[in-house]
């Protein structure tokens, strides 16, 4: 695992600022701290930090093909390498090392932009060659790894691994995108392909990138999709032994290292499932990593303690403590742009726990995009039904108003929740699902944002993430449409994000074989009642792994990563909060209406409302503005927020 950093002058000029480029890669360091190089000629500059896990003596990069002509940087795995090489080898191509990563260079000097469609693994890197003039970059299927770029206007295109290697170049445009604030109110990430700032982006999972020299543009090229295709007909028998295989391979082909390899065990069905697998494929037992809670509402240590004991792993346990908040400005400056998932806090914790141990953790993300197992599905579905009895023209007026004057009853068990379901029912399918993953709904942002900072949106709603991939989906089924929708946005947005940055932060490499993506392509054909039956979420998953894991492990009720928001905002962080929340920083920028933030903290610090959610929300943003932006005063433009 490694950070990776570049320069290209798309104009053909010859300087590369070799000191700048060794500044932007030296922001990457804890991503790689084994070693870091660089390789600077005319047009072209690249850096390279690296975390040894493969070939630890010889995969030094930047990494060369046999004349130099051709020239990598890479970070990530390619599972598939060893295959690869036997098949490149045949076709005449040297190899110097035994590193997946030489594989990049002579795939692409065989089969060019479509070499990608031949790796299997988690990636993101930059190819240079010198003969054709060429840089090509890539991201995996998935978007397990992150890649950023911007193009200058004076015609540097950069990119790497984080958003912090860019910032460092002076000319980085550092204008604020307002959609980019939109959607982050809404969905507590930026999604794919925008990032906070204006005229800098995310390589979209699943995508790839080619420059010229006298190319003045970067258009991305879509090489993957999910494709959700019907396998036919097929017994639950049938696709439950075959999902073990596929599993077991998916699995047996992620644990390749040189270095200590272990895994996350929550004690949850995804990561329970993948250290099963591991345990019959392993010969010396595996390192496992939890975490627990002193409340036993969060605590799924118990549940861990079962799977460990049953594959007799080498268990560690370490208690996150409940006023855990202190990690509020690191988390500012590991993600570079706002972020507002609060489970970040034990996902830096536990990785922190897991590199005391081992380089390498294996976890279960992704299971429940791919098996529908967020309890949003179930509801949805409900939704969908009470849909598909009424037309949208009834359904709007009639629930629309019930949703109006259904009281907000956050207090209340949550069947008696019934406002934002009726809210949900006034909505075509997009828009309803939108509605119940927004953490800000609609009415919120009105009332959060000026009406300066409306104007300036004219008419963007970030449900229109949502609405552009549901236009593009290849299945209709309404299951498998949200499914599709959480893969393109919750998971690589949030998700992967979160991991990828905890686990970089302490220099560790994180795989999810649940997203290795033949697993990914297979499971998607399965027909939705074999992911979600009778309310039943994973069913086809837990049928399969009945024989391997305990029942209550399998059929327990889901409790997440979560941390005591509310408890926090009403005690230990109550003035802090209001402090950060009511300063100068969020009321310079001219965005909020700072009467209603105030109006949420009293009515949540009293007791009367739970405002959680927006509350962490903001103060992540503000946060980022003092961490990452270093923000005092603040000027804005009707098109953007500039830092004065």
């Amino acid at each position: 695992m490694c950070g990776i950093t570049g320069v290209f002058d798309t104009r053909g000029g010859s300087g590369i600022d070799r000191n700048l480029l060794h500044c932007m890669n030296q922001t990457l360091t804890h991503r790689g701290p084994d070693e870091g190089e660089m390789h600077v000629e005319p047009g072209v500059g690249l850096g390279h930090r690296r975390l040894s896990i493969m070939d630890i003596s010889s995969g030094q990069q930047p990494l060369f093909n046999e004349d130099g002509s051709v020239v990598v940087i890479f970070n990530g795995e390619i599972y598939n390498f060893q295959k690869l090489v036997s098949e490149l080898t045949a076709l005449g191509h040297q190899f110097r090392t035994h590193c997946d990563t030489e594989v990049i260079v002579h795939a692409w000097e065989e089969w060019g932009e479509r070499c990608v469609e031949r790796f299997s693994g988690m990636f993101a890197f930059g190819v240079w060659d010198r003969n054709q003039q060429t840089l090509f970059m890539a991201r995996d299927r998935l978007g397990i790894k992150p890649f950023y770029y911007t193009l200058l206007d004076n015609g540097l295109f950069l990119f790497a691994s984080e958003l912090k290697a860019l910032l460092v170049h002076p000319d980085c445009d550092k204008t604020l995108d307002h959609q980019a604030i939109e959607d982050y109110f809404a969905y507590g990430y930026i999604p794919e392909p925008k990032t906070i700032f204006k005229n800098t982006f995310k390589l979209s999972p699943g995508y790839s990138l080619l420059l010229r020299q006298g190319q003045q543009s970067a258009l991305p090229r879509e090489y993957w999709d999910i494709p959700f295709a019907s396998h036919g007909a097929l017994s639950e028998q049938e696709a439950a032994e075959e999902l073990i295989v596929r599993l077991r391979n998916a699995v047996d082909s992620h644990l390749m290292s040189e270095v200590p390899l272990g895994a996350f065990l929550s004690g949850g069905v995804d990561s329970s499932a993948v250290v099963a697998m591991m345990g019959g494929l392993m010969k010396e037992p595996v390192n496992t990593c939890s975490i627990s809670f002193a409340d036993p509402a969060f605590d799924e240590s118990d549940y861990a303690r079962l799977v460990a004991d049953r594959y007799q792993t080498h268990h560690f346990t370490e208690q996150v403590k409940q006023d855990d908040f202190d990690l509020i400005d690191r988390l500012a400056t590991l993600y570079d742009e706002p972020f507002a998932d609060s489970s970040a806090i034990p996902t830096y914790r536990v990785c922190e726990l897991a590199r005391k141990q081992v380089t390498v953790a294996l976890s279960g993300d992704g299971g429940d995009e791919n098996f529908a197992g967020y309890r949003r599905y179930r509801w949805h579905m409900i939704e969908e039904r009470l849909r598909s009895k009424l037309p949208l023209g009834l359904r709007k007026p009639l629930f629309g108003l019930l949703g109006n004057i259904y009281p907000k009853a956050d207090w209340a068990p949550k069947f008696l929740r019934a406002k934002t379901t009726f809210e949900s029912l006034a909505r075509d399918s997009v828009e309803g699902y939108f509605h119940s993953v927004s953490i800000l709904d609609n009415k919120l942002r009105r009332q959060l944002f000026t009406r300066d900072f409306h104007h300036s949106l004219r008419g963007y709603q970030a449900v229109e993430v949502l609405r552009s991939y549901a236009d593009k989906s290849p299945t209709q089924d309404p299951l498998s449409l949200i499914q599709y929708l959480d893969m393109k946005t919750y998971l690589v947005g949030d998700i992967l994000t979160k991991v990828d940055r905890a686990s970089m932060a302490h220099s560790l490499e994180v795989r999810v074989p649940l997203l290795d993506h033949e697993l990914v392509e297979w499971v998607s054909g399965l027909p939705a009642s074999m992911k979600l039956r009778q309310q039943e979420g994973k069913y086809i998953l837990k049928k399969s792994l009945e024989p391997y894991l305990p029942h209550e492990v399998l059929y327990r009720n889901k409790m997440g990563f979560a941390v005591p928001l509310a408890s926090w905002f009403r005690g230990p962080l109550r003035e802090r909060v209001r402090a950060a929340l009511l300063g100068n920083t969020l009321a310079s920028t001219g965005i909020f209406d700072m009467v209603f933030i105030k109006k949420m903290l009293d009515q949540h610090q009293s007791g009367r409302r739970d405002y959680s959610a927006p509350i962490w929300t903001l103060l992540m943003f503000e946060a980022f503005l003092r961490n990452t932006l270093n923000v005092g005063n603040v000027s804005y433009t009707e098109q953007g927020q500039k830092v004065a």
